[in-house]
């Protein structure tokens, strides 16, 4: 068993409902530090509901989430829609720096050391070069980089990414994943993320959990490999980009 200090996230049996119909049942895991879990499956099977468990959007009926060894202030969340519209009169600089809000509280200003992690966080992903351009005028890729800038300025330890590469090419998408895989292992960064990609999952993550309305799977991604649900899903949905 994980060291308790080392345990940020455990799910206990937890079930979750919209309009009395429930959408998630029995969801037992943990997410320790320096883990990348993938949480797999099918549209429609539970994958939004549990992020938004995560999130503290809602709340189980049963069963618990809980936080350990950190809070949901720790996590830096990358939504599967922007939530910037393609108009918003924003800089990319301006748009990275967002992710540092909650780090706010009583101030009205963002401190130098605030936006020095957001220009860090741009040379990181390399965008720093478009610093001065309008969002909307993005590409994909470059949109993507912008908003994982954004999330990186608010995640302390967790990052929480909903299907970062959906409707990107597979290049941009490789090198989301390697983006990803690094942040994982050189800043420690635990990583949740729902995703249609098997073969991607299996390759980076640590840990799968796979949810048909409920988990059907929970371990390492080596075990996940041997079962014959990678292989069904690997020849169904698993290998396209949603």
């Amino acid at each position: 068993m994980t060291d308790s200090n080392d345990v940020y996230i455990r799910c206990r049996g937890a079930a979750f409902s919209y309009n009395g119909k429930t959408a998630l049942s029995n969801v037992s895991f943990e997410l320790s530090r320096g883990d990348y879990l993938c949480v797999l499956g099918e549209n429609g099977t539970g994958k939004s509901t549990l992020v938004k468990g995560l999130l503290g959007l809602i709340k189980p009926d049963v069963g618990t989430v809980e936080y350990i060894g950190a809070s949901r202030s720790d996590i830096g969340y990358l939504p599967q829609t922007s939530g910037i519209p393609s108009d918003f009169p924003s800089s990319v600089y301006e748009a990275v720096l967002q992710g540092q809000l909650k780090k706010l509280g009583r101030r009205f200003f963002y401190s130098k050391e605030d936006k020095a992690d957001a220009e860090n966080n741009m040379r990181l992903l390399g965008i720093e070069n478009l610093k001065n351009k309008s969002f909307g005028l993005l590409s994909g890729g470059q949109k993507q980089r912008a908003l994982l800038a954004r999330a990186l300025c608010a995640a302390n330890k967790i990052l929480l990414l909903d299907e970062p590469v959906a409707g990107l090419d597979p290049l941009v998408t490789s090198e989301m994943y390697e983006i990803i895989s690094k942040l994982n292992r050189e800043r420690g960064l635990s990583v949740v993320m729902v995703s249609h990609d098997t073969k991607s999952a299996a390759k980076f993550a640590t840990h799968i959990l796979h949810i048909k309305n409920e988990p059907v799977f929970f371990g390492t991604s080596e075990e996940y490999m041997k079962t014959e649900l990678y292989n069904e899903f690997l020849g169904g949905c698993g290998h396209e980009h949603h």
